[in-house]
Parts: C-alpha cells; sequence; structure tokens
C-alpha cells in the first residue's frame, strides 16, 4: 500500500516563464507567491512548503482591507461578517485568500484560475471571479474580473497584496508616487477619517528623499486615471502599474524593512460602510460585471 502523495500547504504550484522574468502563483488564494527577474526575487514570497504571512501575494475580494466590526449596511439590510482581526476587532481582506481556486488554463506564460463566492452568513451574494497572471520579457499583468452571479446587487471590492524588494532596507529607497492624498485614519483601529493632501507632509512620496526611517500603514487616493508608482533600490528599480478601475493604493512597512507591500485597490478601507472611501464601493447589479488590471514592470 502506498503513503498518499504529499501536498504543498498552498496546494498547486503553477509557474509562468517568459525569458528572464518567472512566477509561481498558487492553487490556494490564486495567491502570487513569487516573481523574480533573471534569477533575482523582486518580491518578498514564500517557499513551496509554507504558508504567507502577512497576507503575502493574495487576492482580496470581494473586499479590501477592514470592514469596521464587521459590520455594514447595504439595499436596506444589515450585513454582520465575522472578525477576523481580533486586535482591532474588523473584517479584514475579504473571502477568498485562503480558498482553492479552480484551475481554468494554464500555459508556459500564463495561468487562469476562478473561484465563487456563494451567498453566506455576512455577505448574502453571489460573485464569481477570474484572476489571470501572465508573464512577458518586461514583466507582469494581473487582470481580474467579477460578475454577479446572484439575484440581487452585491457590493464589491477588490485589492492585491504584494510586497517588493529592490535590495538592501527600505531606509534606503527612494518611492515615487503620483498620489496626491492619503487616508488619516484612527490611530488603534486603523479606520477611516479623512482624506488629507500629501503635499508638504511625511506620506509625500518623491525623489526629493529616500523613504529613510518612515513607517506606514496608510491609504493613499487622488490619482486621475490609471497611474505607476516606481520603487528604486539597491538592485534596481520595479514599477507597479495599475488602471482607473484600481484608483486606491495601501503602503505597508513590514518590521524587519526588507520589502514594502504596495497594494492596488479598487477602494479604500471600510468603503461599505458611509465615510470617506464610500465613493469607491461598487455595486455590482443582477449579471453586471467588473474588471481591473495591475501589474509590475522591471528595468
Amino acid at each position: 500500500m502506498h503513503a498518499p502523495a504529499a501536498h504543498h500547504p498552498t496546494g498547486e504550484q503553477y509557474q509562468i516563464t517568459a525569458g528572464e522574468v518567472s512566477a509561481v502563483v498558487t492553487e490556494q488564494g490564486a495567491t502570487l507567491r513569487s516573481l523574480t527577474i533573471g534569477g533575482q526575487d523582486r518580491l518578498w514570497g514564500f517557499g513551496p512548503e509554507d504558508m504567507p504571512q502577512g497576507s503575502q501575494g493574495q487576492q482580496l475580494l470581494p473586499w479590501p482591507n477592514r470592514i469596521r466590526d464587521g459590520r455594514y449596511g447595504f439595499d436596506g439590510a444589515e450585513h454582520q461578517l465575522p472578525v477576523n482581526e481580533i486586535d482591532r476587532f474588523t473584517a479584514l481582506h475579504g473571502l477568498v485568500a485562503w480558498v482553492p481556486w479552480q484551475l481554468v488554463h494554464h500555459t508556459d506564460t500564463e495561468v487562469e484560475q476562478q473561484v465563487r463566492v456563494l451567498p453566506q452568513p455576512g455577505y448574502p451574494f453571489g460573485v464569481e471571479a477570474i484572476l489571470t497572471h501572465r508573464v512577458d520579457e518586461t514583466g507582469l499583468t494581473v487582470e481580474v474580473s467579477a460578475r454577479n452571479v446572484g439575484s440581487t446587487p452585491a457590493p464589491w471590492g477588490y485589492a492585491a497584496h504584494p510586497y517588493v524588494k529592490v535590495g538592501g532596507p527600505i531606509d534606503e529607497w527612494v518611492v515615487r508616487s503620483p498620489f496626491r492624498q492619503y487616508l488619516d485614519v484612527e490611530a488603534d483601529r486603523l479606520l477611516p477619517i479623512s482624506l488629507v493632501d500629501t503635499q508638504g507632509t511625511s506620506e509625500q512620496l518623491d525623489d526629493s528623499a529616500p523613504l529613510g526611517a518612515r513607517t506606514f500603514d496608510r491609504a493613499f487616493a487622488g490619482v486621475d486615471g490609471a497611474w505607476e508608482l516606481h520603487v528604486r533600490g539597491r538592485d534596481g528599480e520595479i514599477t507597479l502599474w495599475a488602471d482607473e478601475k484600481l484608483p486606491w493604493l495601501q503602503i505597508f512597512t513590514p518590521a524587519d524593512r526588507l520589502s514594502l507591500a504596495i497594494e492596488p485597490m479598487s477602494c479604500g478601507p471600510d468603503a461599505f460602510n458611509p465615510g470617506p472611501t464610500h465613493d469607491g464601493l461598487v455595486t455590482l447589479q443582477p449579471g453586471a460585471e467588473w474588471s481591473a488590471s495591475w501589474g509590475f514592470r522591471v528595468r
């Protein structure tokens, strides 16, 4: 009798490669586990026998970031989500990061996966999402689409959670950002208060100075249309780009300060509730679709 084959904690591992660009996406969560250029890691990733930490490379839907108390109102009804960020008492990062996604197709350069969010306590809506990771010799493109497969309108939001690496500690890095506003938040729970201009503040990110000792767990807004953010360090430069459907960005500095989370988002924290981020909430009517794209360009 043969022992059962061992399984990776994140399920099947889908490698895609074009020239010197290579990525690995996992079955669990359609997670971007690694991105390498010429054999050099450009993301803080994790090994095939590990689980992601700090939401490394995960896909966050049908909402990104936090919902206050896990509670929100929509279409005349009140909903209560499970609270999974206990210390801040919020519902964090959606419903699909830890579930297996169905493989649609996998080629040398592309992997497409699908997940269906079925009605459940706190989110009694039906939404199907399709996610494609594609590499070419210039970098990585991620395309995401969603469709309301239920019979009632559904609230929707999306984000991704990659951590970039460009060599050395982030204190030396230069980040050039097009975002003109940042979200002021409650210090203890990181929930929205108001939008503030970045000009003249420590949240202004441009070529004038490296990051230094600055620490971020901050959402940014105030861009017009598609955008690019450039990060430069000892080992070169990487550009995160996104289309107009992702007009928000979260930046987070992990404790070891060797990588930087830069998270393109369709909406800001607590967008399901009234407040300064609520305008970013997407309402998907039955049968309606939403799509966006983002990616990395490396030089």
